[in-house]
């Protein structure tokens, strides 16, 4: 089933299993399970159960000990599950040792989040992202593969496994050297595109437009969030990873300034290193902007866990020391008075908003005014009728407040942002 195997989808029923090893690990460790229960549902897979298990000590072979091991492949056979995914992150060889002793796939959450990766990219840079990723990740786990191939479709117990295993590992060296291949492939590809990016970027430097990227963890309600700033209709779904491809728009601020904003991709506790490493080109976004928008969930029980991870990818990325506006989001699901108290006293300088009936978003309106305050003036000019080029741009890149005539002139009051300031300063009023 899963596309790093290069399987048909035949996994029907998953036994979910968190592994943890201190007592005070029980709680994260269940909230876990129940995120990598979401994750295989966003795949179709149904969930016969789910399992937390608590080892005592951490084991080489199959992170836990035989015993848990062989009672959790017992309950797996006993529901008729296809897949055993493991919320621990599994070495090649642990992966091998639980599918010889399951007879059964067995994957990690590292390889779910790839599945649901490669099923949601839509764009030809996030697809060159999720390659990559995936190369990387199935590369050390290439023999564990072909045993799978070997177990489906092998020689039928007509002796001469010796040969067949010959054939297995010539094969392996050359599919090794494809992966290699195709690794140096996309990360010269991914290059190209970073290129594209930087010049798109020096564009929108020119026009000194400033810019904000929403980020948040997943399922949030980022991307219903920018249709609701700005109008557009960028798919928004509840589901998690609805978006894995940047979406930019350009809004006017109440004080006429432009701001573009960039919906990111959301982030996730776990998230393997390798995926932050693959999606740089995309997250760059957020450490390229002038300022982030930080939405969380206000209705998720682990709200401050939420924020810690997405605090920590950003720091990752190098995008630390920026302007942050947080906004509580889904404020209007939340019913409860003594939540809501908590909420504020957690979070005191958050804007209280919803993306889907639109509460807060004048608030978070005012807040990027603020940021950028320092970038416009309010001023009053008086341009001759004759310059309609001035009048032009005043309409096109500030926001006119009145006009007046006054015989052969307009009286123009306007919030001019500083980029253009320079060019109407000789018809400027003095105050």
């Amino acid at each position: 089933m899963f596309e790093v195997r290069q399987k048909p989808e035949m996994v029907e029923r998953a036994l979910l299993v968190r592994l943890y090893f201190d007592k005070s690990e029980e709680e994260e460790s269940a909230s876990l399970l129940d995120e990598l229960g979401e994750l295989v549902s966003t795949l179709g897979i149904e969930i016969a159960e789910s399992v937390l298990a608590k080892s005592r000590e951490m084991h080489k072979k199959f992170l836990c000990g035989t015993g848990k091991a062989a009672e959790i492949v017992a309950l797996a056979k006993a529901h008729e599950c296809d897949v055993i995914v493991i919320d621990n992150n599994l070495a090649p060889s642990q992966q091998r040792e639980w599918e010889k002793l399951a007879d059964l796939c067995v994957i990690d959450r590292e390889e779910v989040i790839l599945d649901i990766f490669g099923k949601r990219a839509q764009t030809r840079e996030a697809r060159l992202q999720v390659e990559l990723a995936k190369m990387q990740y199935a590369l050390p786990r290439l023999a564990r593969m072909w045993g799978h191939l070997d177990r489906e479709g092998g020689g039928g117990g007509t002796g001469g496994g010796g040969a067949e295993r010959g054939m297995g590992e010539k094969q392996i060296e050359i599919d090794r050297r494809l992966a290699h291949l195709s690794i140096d492939r996309c990360k010269r590809e991914l290059e190209i595109v970073r290129k594209q990016r930087k010049t798109q970027r020096k564009e929108r430097e020119k026009l000194d437009t400033p810019h904000a990227s929403i980020v948040g963890y997943t399922n949030a309600g980022k991307s219903t969030m920018l249709n609701q700033i700005s109008g557009s209709n960028v798919m928004a779904k509840d589901m998690l990873f609805a978006t894995l491809d940047t979406t930019t728009r350009r809004i006017d601020l109440p004080d006429g300034q432009p701001l573009l904003v960039t919906d990111t991709v959301g982030f996730v506790r776990n998230l393997p290193h390798r995926l932050v490493e693959a999606f740089k080109a995309t997250l760059e976004e957020a450490v390229l902007s002038d300022f982030l928008i930080h939405v969380l969930d206000a209705t998720a029980p682990e709200i401050e866990i939420f924020q810690a991870t997405t605090l920590h990818v950003l720091e990752e990325l190098g995008a630390v020391g920026k302007p942050i506006i947080t906004v509580l989001n889904k404020i209007d699901k939340v019913t409860d008075p003594w939540t809501l108290v908590c909420l504020e006293r957690q979070f005191p300088d958050a804007i209280h908003a919803s993306a889907l009936t639109g509460q807060g978003i004048d608030d978070i309106y005012k807040a990027c005014s603020k940021i950028l305050e320092d970038r416009v003036t309010h001023e009053n000019y008086r341009i001759p009728q004759k310059r309609g080029d001035l009048l032009n741009l005043l309409h096109e890149d500030a926001k006119v407040i009145s006009t007046e005539y006054d015989e052969n002139d307009i009286v123009v009051t306007a919030i001019v942002p500083a980029n253009i300031a320079g060019k109407l300063n000789p018809f400027l009023i003095p105050h």
